[in-house]
C-alpha cells in the first residue's frame, strides 16, 4: 500500500517536470537557419545564401577562374584550381561560383584534364569568376541538405 502511495504522489510531480520542460522549450528563442536555399526558375541549380557566422566556421576560401597556358597544348585555357571540382554521383564536374558576399550557385563546368593542381577546362565560367576552394563540399551538403 505503502508502494502506491508513493506513485501517486510520484506520477503528478514526473508529468509536470515533463510539462514544463516542454513548456519552455516551446518558448526557447528561434534559431536562424545557418543556410538559405533558394530554387533559381528555370535551371537544375539553387542560390545559397550563408549568415556570416555559417562562412565564418566553414572557412570559405575562393580563388579567381585563371586564363593559363596551358602546358599540353601550348594555348590559353580557362582553368580552376583542383580544390574547387566537386564530382556529383552521376560523375558531373561543378563548381560554387561566388556571386555576391555569402552567396553561392552551383555551376556545371567540363574538365579536359588535370595540369598539376589545376583543372584545365573546355567550359565553365569566364576567367575572374571567384569559385569555392575551401568549403565547396559542405556547401553542396547545404544545398541538398543533407544531413538535416
Amino acid at each position: 500500500m505503502e508502494r502506491r502511495v508513493r506513485w501517486l504522489v510520484a506520477a503528478p510531480l514526473i508529468a509536470g517536470t515533463y510539462l514544463a520542460g516542454c513548456q519552455r522549450a516551446s518558448e526557447a528563442p528561434h534559431k536562424v537557419a545557418p543556410s538559405q536555399v533558394e530554387h533559381i526558375e528555370g535551371q537544375e541549380v539553387s542560390r545559397l545564401t550563408l549568415t556570416s557566422r555559417a562562412a565564418e566556421r566553414l572557412d570559405i576560401k575562393t580563388a579567381a577562374v585563371q586564363d593559363m597556358r596551358a602546358a599540353r597544348s601550348g594555348t590559353m585555357r580557362k582553368g580552376v584550381s583542383y580544390a574547387a571540382v566537386l564530382y556529383d554521383a552521376k560523375g558531373n564536374t561543378w563548381v560554387y561560383t561566388n556571386p555576391d558576399s555569402l552567396t553561392f550557385v552551383r555551376q556545371r563546368i567540363v574538365v579536359d584534364y588535370i595540369e598539376g593542381d589545376m583543372a584545365v577546362l573546355s567550359d565553365g565560367p569566364p576567367a575572374g569568376t571567384r569559385v569555392v576552394i575551401v568549403g565547396a563540399a559542405e556547401l553542396f551538403g547545404a544545398e541538398f541538405e543533407i544531413g538535416h
